[in-house]
């Protein structure tokens, strides 16, 4: 199982399927990040956390904690 935690920079992945439960998911959901959507890695930060990605046309930052709540492909 591949997660958006391991897509590396400049690549475009697509989302399978989210996992996580509750609150979480819900976050996720409301920041974009559904199934089907396409996600552009940008650039990570200088210690490797977050990572900042290009969803739905914004930038967005996020922890790797909760990107590999992420499934792609």
């Amino acid at each position: 199982m591949k997660t958006l935690r391991d897509a590396k920079i400049g690549e475009t992945v697509k989302v399978v399927k989210l996992h996580g439960e509750g609150a979480i998911r819900r976050r996720i959901m409301d920041m974009g990040i559904t199934k089907g959507v396409e996600i552009y890695v940008r650039k990570f930060a200088p210690l490797g956390d977050p990572m900042e990605i290009t969803v739905r046309g914004y930038e967005l930052s996020l922890r790797k904690a909760d990107a590999a709540m992420v499934e792609t492909e």
